[in-house]
């Protein structure tokens, strides 16, 4: 960086403020990329989790993904409008919908995967594949402390 983009050294050596920065830049390539493969990040982790875990409850896709109950409706609305999911009355709780992944869901995953692949190359341009690899394990060493931290913190887990 030059003159007037610099920060200020105590912001340098800060790793909140470096991950912020490497945060913002990594929510702009996922927004971009991915409204250009007609999705949204919260579509690639919906579709994810039902891909992965099965039909679930539209609470329990919140919880796995860490979207907020309105935008998980929201986001499921915009893709049962274009047949990626399909929504179902739970056999148990007629309140309640399932939401399964279609075979048409399973195709635009599969096309998102390229799309996110492409995104973390970008990314992660300037580092080696080990140092990737080094990144990935400290971030997720980072993520599940305070995971944890927060779960033993939370009421009704003690």
């Amino acid at each position: 960086m030059t003159g007037d983009q610099a920060p200020p050294m105590r912001l340098k050596g800060a790793p909140s403020w470096l991950i912020g920065q490497v945060s913002a830049h990594s929510h702009r390539l996922v927004t971009e990329r991915f409204a250009a493969a007609d999705a949204r990040g919260y579509h690639y982790r919906l579709l994810a989790a039902l891909a992965e875990f099965g039909p679930a409850s539209q609470a329990e896709l919140g919880r796995r993904t860490g979207v907020d109950r309105s935008d998980v409706v929201a986001a499921l609305n915009e893709l049962a409008e274009k047949k990626l999911i399909e929504r179902s009355p739970d056999p148990t709780d007629r309140r309640r919908n399932i939401i399964t992944v279609t075979p048409e869901g399973r195709d635009h995953l599969s096309r998102l995967d390229g799309v996110l692949a492409q995104i973390q190359q970008d990314l992660c341009a300037p580092l080696s594949h080990p140092e990737r690899e080094e990144l990935i394990r400290l971030l997720t060493r980072i993520v599940d402390h305070h995971v944890r931290a927060r779960t033993a913190e939370s009421p009704g887990t003690k």
